[in-house]
């Protein structure tokens, strides 16, 4: 019963450090193209699912693990991320490595159930994501080079169903990029300062804070603007027109209309708009292939 406690509260532990509860940010979006990719439950099957869940949760805890990895002397030396299990020492580095190689292997492993295009994919793909937590100490791209990390994953479930890239789940790694890199510019406007110190790269830095927000609501009219080319190029229905509606009012609101100009209630904001987001993409995509909308039939 002690050993079966102490691995729950491990567990509880690797959670809060890799924020597993932000899973959905990216998650719904890899569902809604998995749902596509296999027509609904037609060409779904429950082996398939688990193991498209099993990559999805092995590599972000790779990635985010990664990150608090490689960037604990920073956090140290911030007063937000001070208290945070690296620089509070709550946990060893060498735990937190034996962590990620761990969720390394089994996401290869699991890329290996489904198949031969997914597992070909997996080591270059794992080895990618790792590499955003350095993108930010030579680049300000690194906001769109962390959603393009995220938004590998709707490009991922859709290999795993089908076992072929395709124009239709690309869509929605490009529109996953551009949402997740605007609130990622919101976001990094909280370390403007600090990062300036340590000499990392970030629109926030490079541009100031005031614009930096512009940009974020340029990122994010860009995605709503690609949303409509996704609807109107594969005729997505009444579905995908009321998400891209709701996704609108909710944008426009956060950046234009809100009354608190405090950047901590904008992130909060915007952490409840990201899991909103996602859902009701994933939603429209189901929906729409529940009211007769496909693709193409598998081949």
């Amino acid at each position: 019963m002690g050993k079966v406690k102490k691995t729950f509260k491990n567990l509880i532990e690797f959670g809060h450090l890799v924020r597993f509860s932000h899973t959905t940010f990216a998650l719904p979006f890899a569902l809604g193209s998995m749902w596509v990719a296999a027509d609904g439950f037609e060409h779904l099957t429950l082996k398939m699912v688990l193991l498209i869940l099993g990559c999805m949760i092995t590599a972000r805890n790779s990635a985010m693990a990664f990150n608090r990895l490689v960037d604990a002397d920073i956090d140290a030396r911030n007063p937000r991320t001070a208290m945070r299990h690296l620089p509070s020492h709550r946990m060893t580095k060498k735990r937190v490595a034996g962590f990620i190689i761990a969720n390394g292997i089994l996401f290869i492993a699991f890329a290996y159930g489904l198949n031969r295009l997914a597992f070909a994919c997996a080591l270059p793909v794992w080895l990618f994501l790792l590499s955003y937590s350095y993108w930010k100490r030579f680049s300000c791209l690194c906001h769109w080079f962390l959603g393009l990390a995220d938004g590998l994953a709707p490009l991922g479930a859709w290999i795993a169903v089908r076992g072929e890239f395709a124009a239709f789940p690309i869509f929605l790694v490009f529109i996953l990029t551009l949402w997740v890199g605007g609130f990622d510019i919101i976001y990094a406007s909280q370390d403007e300062e600090v990062d300036c110190k340590e000499g990392l790269h970030s629109i926030p830095v490079k541009y100031g804070r005031r614009i930096a927000l512009k940009i974020a609501l340029a990122s994010h009219l860009a995605m709503l603007a690609l949303c409509v080319v996704f609807g109107f190029v594969w005729r997505m229905g009444w579905a995908w027109w009321t998400v891209t509606g709701l996704m609108t009012v909710a944008i426009v609101y956060i950046h234009l209309f809100r009354k608190s100009d405090s950047l901590d209630a904008m992130n909060r904001d915007f952490f409840l708009a990201n899991a909103v987001v996602s859902f009701l993409v994933m939603i429209g995509l189901v929906v729409w292939i529940l009211t007769g909308g496909s693709v193409n039939a598998l081949s």
